[in-house]
């Protein structure tokens, strides 16, 4: 009995420092302005970022400032120059967006803070049955948080296409039937590279070199199909293959504008966001490839010389409540599917349907197919 109540007393007494110590990351906190460097590319995810920043403010103390930017890679070199130059502490980043190849390099240059995701109160209501641990292969090893699920699938509009291609291989025989009515965004930007890397999936039959370091020996071999493709697609494509649109909300302007049949998202749920905000047709669907969607978990980090580190611990505590992954999942102002359990979340994000789940390739493929795609098609303009 004695043992049970030493024991007993041992839990209350870690519960209670583990409670303070969140009590002293919340204290100071407040007051902080934490830098939060952000695909800025969409305007509904942007406002979602100023509502978030609005409650961070009132309820926290904590001000929320989002940096726009159009490829995270630009950040992750900015901090390797700030590594290179000893900035230890101070830095200009202190949360980010990212996931994929961004992490891996993050992680293997040191530039992480953590592990911090168990010290996070919200922490518990957390989706484990989500693939949370690994990012792209690559173990996250409590490094950053998980903020949402994305599924690369297209949108379209079922009462001028009622039939869309089931394949990338009837996505070129449509092409070559409507020329001028398929494209894809340019890579680098993430939508264009995740385009190549689902379509070498489905042509090399998902090939098991995709889930390993890119073999430089290899590399012509398995993606020769790519290229073939692509070179087919861009004779038949939109602007004959010389023009690509700068990323999805391009796309889905060109696709309410007519100009194409299908436009690419992250989000299975963009299109009904788009729709309440008057930028597509009612008439509008999102559609997956009948193999399924290129699918990952996209995080949130801090970088290990942050300036506002108990800021961005808040600020990420916050971003993965039921509260603040709600109003994410909602379709009307974000529909990001949410990394929490169903039962934590309200309306309409607790009735997301995701699409079958194709898996990340190894992510030094990301780097590979942007370069080797440059090198073959980067003069187009």
């Amino acid at each position: 009995m004695k043992k049970l109540l030493t024991l007993f007393s041992a839990c209350v007494l870690s519960l209670s420092a583990s409670a303070q110590s969140w009590q002293d990351i919340s204290d100071k906190a407040r007051g902080q302005t934490v830098y939060f460097h952000a695909w800025g590319g969409s305007q509904e995810i942007n406002q979602y970022i100023r509502w978030a920043g609005e409650q961070l403010k009132t309820q926290y103390g904590v001000e929320l400032k989002q940096v726009k930017i159009t490829d995270t890679a630009e950040t992750v070199t900015r901090l390797i120059a700030e590594k290179a130059a000893g900035k230890e502490n101070g830095g200009s980043v202190d949360l980010m967006w990212i996931n994929g190849e961004n992490f891996k390099s993050m992680k293997n240059n040191d530039l992480l803070y953590g592990p911090f995701v168990e010290t996070l109160p919200n922490w518990q209501y957390i989706n484990a049955s989500l693939p949370i641990d690994s990012d792209f292969s690559e173990p996250t090893d409590g490094l950053e948080a998980p903020w949402g699920v994305g599924q690369l699938v297209f949108i379209y509009d079922h009462q001028k296409l009622n039939n869309p291609p089931q394949s990338f291989a009837e996505l070129l025989s449509y092409a070559k039937v409507f020329p001028n009515r398929i494209t894809y965004p340019r890579p680098p930007e993430f939508h264009g590279t995740s385009f190549l890397k689902a379509l070498l999936i489905e042509l090399t039959n998902n090939d098991a070199a995709l889930s390993k370091p890119v073999d430089a020996q290899s590399f012509a071999l398995i993606t020769a199909p790519l290229w073939h493709y692509l070179d087919e697609l861009h004779a038949v494509a939109w602007r004959a293959g010389k023009q690509f649109p700068s990323g999805s909300s391009e796309m889905i302007q060109l696709l309410d504008d007519d100009q194409i049949d299908l436009a690419l998202t992250f989000n299975p749920n963009a299109v009904y966001s788009a729709q309440a905000s008057g930028k597509l047709a009612k008439t509008t669907r999102s559609h997956a490839m009948q193999a399924g969607a290129l699918s990952n978990i996209h995080f949130l980090a801090i970088p290990w010389n942050a300036t506002a580190k108990e800021g961005a611990l808040v600020a990420i505590n916050f971003l993965i409540s039921p509260e603040a992954q709600s109003r994410k999942g909602d379709m009307n102002v974000w529909g990001d599917p949410s990394v929490l359990r169903n039962d934590v979340l309200t309306g309409s994000a607790a009735n997301t349907k995701l699409f079958k789940s194709i898996a990340e390739p190894h992510p030094s493929w990301q780097a590979a197919l942007e370069a080797a795609w440059q090198t073959r098609y980067g003069a187009a303009k």
